[in-house]
């Protein structure tokens, strides 16, 4: 068997990553309905767990990088999943006990966060340690079309084990799913190479990374980019749950039904990521991408109960499609762009500004919903993602992704397996 299929260790990350993001899909739609019918949350408490879950991406993002260059991501990745087992874990056994409650679920989903810090940022810089070159767009796109695959089926399973056992199995369901995937990576057999780790103090080396991205002028553009998109984005989506419940009236399983519908988007903008690439050019087809992705979030308010749902479908999946095809592209140029040695740290300074807008734009969902409205939430959510378009100026000439940024040697090819 050839290919990325017949490489056993890609196989492994593969099935355990997919296993995890579908516990994880479905904890997406179980811990905001555990908040709003087990435990009665307000409008903000809901969209509070969409900002505790990103917060430590501003709290420990930078040192999360610096530590994570040098070290072995493969055992970074399986404590993280461990951790993360533990944790959500607890919360259905807390359910059991009587003792769950709002602050107990911000808990867990706080430290829950942490331990997706370290994992994002070890399982982004490892999977370079797995395939070659000339493989990592198709892994991406393998990867990141599984995971849209999650987003499929995920908020359709918590519907149902919401409907047949109530909200928090599907928290239990997140816990295993985590422990699938610690057997998984346990098991693979390749072993990165690790760059020696400079003798200088940590507040150098998070530095660094900062005066890379800052200096290089096409991931200062997606670094601001991502965070004015998902300030839209996270916005949207940390009243969405409350916008179908309370708002339309839509039950638990129709609800997972609509979300699951909606994330097909997603598999399709995997599938075809490769396919526009090699029509247009990487960064044409990802402007391309974002520009289709953007206005499609207009739908979403419009809709109303019973068939006025299908306009809502229709905005998720155009953003899913548009977003999953642009995050295979994206990714894929910055494992190629960045010098190896540094690349988890260019990653966690990135992401502390693209991620840290994620809890301010809970915040905001929160407040703002319970202001004026959660549909006028969701309108101004779509303004926002279409003011982010005119911040793509620097990639308008560019038909392909730079390959190597300047001075960067050609990276070693991970031996066969």
């Amino acid at each position: 068997m050839k290919g990325l299929w017949g490489n056993r260790d890609f196989r492994l990350l593969w099935t355990g990553e997919t296993t995890s993001m579908l516990g994880s899909m479905v904890a997406t739609t179980a811990l905001p309905l555990v908040a709003v019918v087990t435990l009665q949350a307000s409008t903000f408490e809901v969209a509070l767990l969409t900002a505790v879950a990103w917060l430590p991406w501003l709290l420990v993002g930078l040192p999360a990088g610096a530590w994570v260059d040098r070290l072995p991501k493969r055992p970074v990745m399986l404590v993280s999943n461990t951790v993360s087992m533990v944790v959500f874990g607890s919360v259905p056994l807390a359910a059991v006990f009587g003792v769950l409650t709002m602050p107990y679920l911000l808990a867990a989903a706080l430290l829950g966060g942490f331990a997706k810090v370290f994992f994002t940022l070890a399982y982004r810089a490892y999977l370079p340690a797995l395939v070659r070159d000339d493989e990592l767009l198709a892994a991406n796109a393998k990867l990141q079309g599984s995971e849209s695959a999650t987003q499929v089926a995920g908020p359709g399973l918590a519907g149902l084990l919401a409907q047949a056992f109530g909200p928090v199995s599907g928290i239990l369901a997140d816990a295993v799913s985590f422990g699938v995937s610690v057997l998984c990576v346990r098991t693979i057999r390749a072993r990165e190479t690790v760059v020696p780790a400079e003798r200088s103090p940590l507040r150098s080396q998070i530095a660094e990374g900062l005066r890379f991205v800052v200096h290089d002028r096409y991931l200062r553009t997606l670094m601001v980019f991502g965070a004015v998109s998902n300030l839209a984005l996270a916005g949207y989506q940390a009243v969405q749950i409350v916008f179908l419940s309370r708002t339309l009236g839509t039950a638990p399983g129709l609800l997972g039904l609509v979300l699951a519908t909606a994330a097909a988007g997603g598999v399709l903008g995997a599938a075809v990521a490769g396919r526009l690439a090699a029509r247009f050019g990487a960064a044409r087809a990802w402007l391309l991408c974002e520009v289709f992705a953007a206005p499609m979030l207009l739908l979403g308010p419009l809709s109303s109960p019973g068939g006025g749902l299908v306009l809502f479908v229709l905005a998720e999946f155009g953003v899913c499609a548009g977003v999953v095809a642009g995050n295979v592209l994206v990714t894929t140029f910055r494992q190629q762009y960045c010098p190896p040695e540094l690349f988890s740290r260019v990653n966690s300074s990135m992401s502390l500004v693209n991620y840290g807008s994620i809890p301010l734009a809970g915040v905001l969902g929160g407040v703002l919903g319970e202001a004026i409205g959660v549909r006028e939430t969701l309108w101004a959510a779509a303004a926002v993602s279409l003011l982010a378009l005119p911040l793509l100026a620097p990639y308008r000439k560019l038909r392909d992704f730079p390959v190597r940024a300047a001075g960067r040697p050609p990276r070693r090819q991970p031996l066969p397996t």
